[in-house]
């Protein structure tokens, strides 16, 4: 019986023995996983501006067309503009002066 009893302890003191190998084992593998997880997050921060530079450039080249675009479409609308006041004051110059000279109308 003592035989018996000391084969269980000594089971139970393997398996505790195997229990505390396997926790250290997952705590080195977590402690692994966060270093890599620490790793790549910094890598990433450190290339986070080189990413973002085409997408960067490509919103400023867009933005400068755009700009460019409006300029142009509004400066024609400028010179129309100032074409018709151009019309509309000889047109109003003339009818005043025909106003001016032929009271009758």
């Amino acid at each position: 019986m003592d035989d018996q009893l000391q084969r269980l302890l000594e089971a139970e003191a393997h398996a505790q023995a195997l229990i505390d190998a396997a926790n250290h084992e997952r705590q080195r593998i977590l402690e692994d996983a966060l270093a890599a997880v620490r790793d790549a997050e910094a890598r990433f921060e450190a290339r986070r501006t080189e990413l973002r530079t085409p997408f960067l450039n490509e919103a400023h080249a867009r933005a400068e067309q755009a700009v460019a675009e409006l300029s142009r479409k509004y400066g024609e609308r400028h010179r129309t503009l100032c074409a018709l006041a151009a019309r509309h004051e000889s047109e109003a110059g003339e009818a005043a002066l025909t106003l001016l000279l032929d009271p009758t109308l």
